[in-house]
């Protein structure tokens, strides 16, 4: 009992390991997929395993110092392959805890099932979307939901032919493509083959429709106003030309009175009064 507790206090200065998937953990039948278990920069050893018959076992090792992780490769990928992960590495000061659990998934094992949903895929930040996968021939133990890129999604449904998942609150982070997969609980590793692609779009539709209508008004409002500016140029051109023509009529009658006088003016006298 005393030599437990030396052991307790040392693997407590001991930083977890983290392990990851690249470039993820669902992956297609036959393909390669990377695995990366990171540790203290003192580690020289590292040892991955995977969950058989309730017990780990290991499946590979690296030796030597990693800069940032140890990778191992797994190619091709198949159902043997896949399953639930975990790594430790080995430094001076002994063997580390066991990382978190990876779940390391292969895909394309059966026919594909149908991805859709009831509502539009336009919803807005706070609001819930539900989607519904469906299997018109094979029937499923479950239905997992996967997203590009990632996010915390429901969990898995109970099948049959159809599963439904409900996402929600959304957020902006939600956006994106989805897709589904079947599968049975005698191999919760082993996944049929990818779904439809059913993008999703979180968008704040009131501020666009508000955003929209304000356009609109500025439109409206500009056309009003060119219509106004164009009604006035019209008033202040008529008005010019009947200026101008009032001016001419002026001079026109002017000068018929200046010739008159002239006239009247030149005519000679009579015979008799000279």
């Amino acid at each position: 009992p005393d030599s437990s507790v030396p052991t307790m206090i040392c693997r407590r200065n001991f930083s977890i390991p983290t392990i990851s998937a690249v470039p993820g953990s669902v992956v297609p039948w036959n393909e390669t997929v990377k695995i990366l278990c990171k540790g203290a920069p003192e580690s020289y050893l590292y040892h991955l395993k995977i969950l058989r018959n309730s017990k780990y076992q290991q499946v590979n090792e690296i030796l030597g110092y990693q800069k940032e992780a140890a990778v191992f490769t797994i190619h091709p990928m198949d159902a043997n392959s896949a399953g639930n992960y975990r790594c430790q590495y080995r430094s001076y000061k002994g063997w580390s805890e066991h990382s978190d659990a990876l779940d390391l998934v292969v895909t394309g094992f059966y026919d594909k099932p149908f991805l859709s949903a009831d509502q539009d895929h336009r919803v807005a930040p706070g609001e819930n979307f539900s989607l519904r996968c469906s299997s018109a021939s094979i029937p499923f133990d479950r239905f997992s939901l996967t997203k590009d890129g990632g996010v915390d999604l429901p969990q898995q449904q109970n099948g049959g032919h159809q599963g439904s998942f409900t996402l929600g609150p959304v957020n902006y982070n939600f956006s994106g493509n989805y897709r589904c997969y079947g599968w049975y609980n005698a191999s919760p590793h082993v996944w049929s083959s990818p779904s439809n692609t059913l993008e999703l779009v979180v968008t704040d539709t009131m501020n666009q429709d508000y955003t929209m209508e304000n356009l609109i008004r500025m439109i409206v409002a500009g056309l009003v106003l060119v219509a106004l500016l164009a009604i006035l140029a019209e008033d202040w051109h008529s008005r010019r030309v009947l200026h101008k023509e009032g001016r001419q009529d002026l001079a026109e009658t002017s000068c018929s009175k200046q010739k008159c006088q002239t006239e009247w003016t030149l005519q000679p006298a009579p015979n008799g009064h000279l």
